[in-house]
């Protein structure tokens, strides 16, 4: 058992160990499924993409920035809506790959794995030269077939692609939802089970009976861990995600010392605004139409909780 109340540093272990720059980039919000109990500002039906040129010229200016910071080597997280959807998101990844200063490039994207498998051939080509290729995948089944959806995550991790299927536990659906990841876990794919947030994400909802909690804090079938945590007495632990923070009730950092805006940024659409973190109430450090300025330091947190794996899974150490 991880004793939290001595815990004063955590994070991403490649981001602790390594001096990674990570970016997590909502493209747009269109999504091609339109799920009843999607979140209305999750999603749009509407085509919002920005032009290639746009978002290429960014991709430069967050690498320039970094490296003044000292941080060569880079991870970037697409996401959406449903990032797949871009028309020119190849074109984007070959740019973001073609690198010769950079000695690691790693991408991660989040995805609700509709498009074909042709499709995914070509997205395995244009990440080919990359050094770490993840994806998390969302089950949808009211537009999703699950046996294909398998198949897909499955030809994904046969061709070295590292894939976490993240499925949100909704109380009153448990057993459905429970079984459904026994399947593909018995199939040998990783399910990272989440606790469900509310409407605004602020906290975890009732209705889970205490064996459920058991599970969403404990169950992993992952075998490399990704989160660090150590203690006061420097010793360390670790856990398969971030989302498991949020599932133990360990995602509250106020006046901790954190590296988001320094060693990462987010982008959100609508608006294009670059921030630390999703969940962070700090200004915005800028727009990708007028430009950002990242920290030149580690900063104070003044978020009373972090909502997203995104934000944190960023390293933070306690002021002590």
């Amino acid at each position: 058992m991880i004793p939290f109340n001595k815990v004063v540093k955590l994070g991403q272990k490649n981001m602790l160990e390594n001096k990674v720059f990570s970016v997590s980039w909502i493209l747009g919000r269109f999504c091609n499924y339109d799920c009843s109990y999607c979140w209305p500002y999750a999603r749009s039906k509407i085509l919002d993409h920005r032009p290639l040129e746009v978002y290429t010229k960014n991709i430069d200016e967050i690498k320039r920035q970094a490296r003044e910071n000292g941080f060569n080597d880079f991870h970037f997280s697409f996401s959406g809506g449903e990032p797949t959807a871009y028309k020119k998101l190849l074109q984007l990844i070959e740019h973001y790959a073609n690198d010769i200063q950079s000695k690691y490039l790693s991408i991660h994207m989040t995805t609700n794995c509709s498009p074909s498998k042709r499709w995914w051939k070509r997205w395995l080509d244009a990440t080919d030269v990359l050094h770490r290729r993840s994806i998390t995948a969302s089950f949808h089944a009211e537009f999703a077939n699950e046996e294909e959806f398998a198949d897909k995550l499955l030809y994904l991790q046969d061709n070295g692609v590292l894939v976490t299927i993240n499925q949100v536990m909704v109380p009153t659906l448990w057993k459905e939802y429970y079984d459904r990841s026994k399947r593909f876990s018995d199939l040998g794919l990783h399910v990272t089970l989440k606790p469900q947030s509310d409407p605004t994400a602020s906290f975890v909802v009732s209705g889970y009976t205490a064996k459920q909690k058991e599970i969403l804090q404990n169950e992993n079938n992952q075998d490399e861990p990704q989160i660090v945590l150590k203690d006061d007495d420097g010793v360390e632990y670790w856990i398969d995600q971030a989302e498991r923070l949020n599932a133990y009730g360990f995602n509250k950092f106020k006046g901790w010392n954190c590296w988001s805006g320094y060693q990462s940024c987010i982008i959100r659409e609508p608006g294009g605004e670059v921030k630390r973190s999703y969940s962070c109430h700090d200004e915005p450090l800028g727009t990708l139409d007028e430009g950002f300025e990242l920290f030149k330091a580690p900063m104070p947190c003044i978020t009373p909780t972090c909502v997203s794996s995104a934000d944190s899974k960023i390293p933070k150490e306690k002021n002590v």
